[in-house]
């Protein structure tokens, strides 16, 4: 019974996904570790990506679930994992123990670790870090390099409102 909530958030999320990315090359991804995945790691994946230790891809549309999931480029969707990289940009919902994004990230990044290079959204973790930001971070420790209320600020910090 465990497992429901999983399933229905993997079938929201094809849902959403547009029909001409479903149509892509490579809509489902399934990697016990990379080099050891269906997908070659030097492309995309517009679907549904299932990591199941490591998985890396460039870029990763719909659904990415997995231990360890990495994206050497941008990530637009829903990101449910131990830990999350993804090098470019984030648009959408990222969750997990450790969430990191080095480019920009819009939406909601969850996590006891969220990292952003630009936040434009919502950061909700134990510690969370951005270079600049344009929304809200809720947590025990909330850090901004640039533009923040406060640099280091617990509880609640934010910037650009």
């Amino acid at each position: 019974m465990k497992f429901i909530p999983s399933i229905f958030l993997a079938i929201l999320a094809l849902l959403l996904v547009p029909a001409d990315a479903l149509a892509g090359d490579n809509p489902v991804q399934l990697a016990l570790f990379t080099p050891v995945q269906i997908v070659p790691e030097n492309e995309s994946v517009s679907g549904l990506r299932l990591s199941l230790i490591y998985g890396a891809n460039v870029n990763v549309t719909g659904f990415d679930w997995g231990l360890v999931t990495k994206a050497t480029g941008s990530v637009k969707g829903i990101e449910w994992a131990g830990v999350g990289m993804v090098e470019k940009d984030f648009e959408g919902w990222q969750a997990g123990m450790v969430s990191i994004t080095n480019g920009a990230f819009s939406g909601l990044q969850m996590g006891i670790y969220g990292s952003a290079g630009h936040l434009h959204g919502l950061q909700f973790g134990l510690v969370n870090s951005t270079e600049t930001i344009k929304g809200v971070q809720i947590g025990l420790i909330n850090l901004i390099k640039t533009g923040g209320f406060m640099p280091i600020f617990p509880i609640v910090n934010w910037g650009g409102l």
